[in-house]
């Protein structure tokens, strides 16, 4: 009975060296998103309060949410470079799925605050909206909200994906306060539709959040990655030349595009000498079909006595020397 331990050599090594490439990549990217979107903010926030449209401030209150989400972005994406350490094995990659949570949770605070206002102004009868500035404004707004979607566009990092989503929705919002500004421009009236378009942003923020939330949680309690099918991880080391049967197989994620995985792979008595010929096919297979390069397995053959540990169990003492 053996186990093996992966470390970060051959094609784990590459992964990783273009795991940390990849990140770094991401944070110039969100550095220039970031100054555009702060410019961005300053326009729209001058022009809501000259329009006097909320659904207008409303994208601007988005958009300072996205300049919270990219700034906490890069704190997360400079310290999860940070090397391991004893005490933190993993390093500091779990920063970047905590900040993506907390973005999606900022989200959906600010969501609430958006259809608390448009209620009110509901409630209040309508207010003349100047709907010349509103539309340039908003048109301004989307044109730096694609530009800095397209800048996002296919991050790995979930939290940097947390960033790209505050901007794609603020992009939906954009084209929203636009195609409203146009309609009441038209009607020379219908100014109800500023706080509905608002209910509306803030509706689907909600949305959007939820999806990055649900995912940071998935993450954090360790479930299995959506991307990944363990049963047909499980049959993949089956197939595997030597190997009896996968049992206790767990997958996890690291951090966003960085998996885990352990498992007690049983092989014949007279194939214990073949352990480093088993794991190098096992290693191959998950790194080659699953992408998950960090792994864990424990070789054993069906004669070896397993003992349990579970919550409340004592483990049986070892005889003394």
């Amino acid at each position: 009975m053996s186990a093996r331990h992966d470390h970060p050599h051959g094609g784990a090594a590459a992964h990783a060296a273009a795991h940390r490439e990849g990140r770094a990549g991401e944070e110039r990217r969100v550095v220039l998103v970031l100054a555009l979107t702060a410019l961005i903010l300053g326009v729209e926030v001058a022009g809501g309060l000259a329009s006097h449209s909320l659904a207008l401030l409303s994208d601007a209150g988005h958009m300072l949410s996205d300049v919270a989400a990219q700034v906490l972005s890069l704190v997360a994406l400079k310290i999860a470079a940070r090397p391991s350490e004893p005490r933190r094995t993993y390093g500091w990659y779990r920063v970047e799925i905590l900040a993506a949570l907390v973005n999606g949770v900022a989200l959906i605070v600010l969501a609430a605050g958006i259809v608390w206002s448009a209620v009110g102004r509901l409630r209040g009868g309508e207010a003349q909206i100047q709907t010349g500035i509103m539309i340039t404004v908003a048109a301004i707004g989307l044109a730096a909200n694609l530009l800095a979607a397209w800048l996002l566009h296919g991050a790995q990092s979930l939290n940097v994906r947390g960033a790209y989503l505050h901007v794609l929705t603020d992009s939906l919002s954009s084209v929203a306060v636009v195609a409203g500004g146009v309609v009441m421009a038209a009607a020379h009236g219908l100014y109800w539709l500023d706080p509905v378009l608002s209910i509306a942003i803030g509706l689907f923020v909600v949305w959007s959040a939820w999806r990055l939330v649900s995912e940071a949680v998935d993450v954090l309690l360790e479930n299995v990655p959506a991307e990944v099918d363990p049963s047909a991880v499980g049959a993949a080391i089956g197939r595997c030349v030597g190997v009896l049967e996968v049992h206790d197989l767990h997958i996890w994620t690291i951090t966003s595009g960085l998996y885990a995985l352990s498992a007690h792979v049983v092989v014949a008595s007279d194939d214990l000498h073949r352990n480093d010929e088993v794991l190098t096919e096992v290693k191959r297979g998950l790194m080659g079909g699953f992408r998950i390069s960090h792994t864990t397995i424990q070789i054993e053959t069906s004669r070896y006595e397993h003992i349990g540990h579970t919550c409340g169990e004592t483990l049986p003492t070892l005889p003394e020397a």
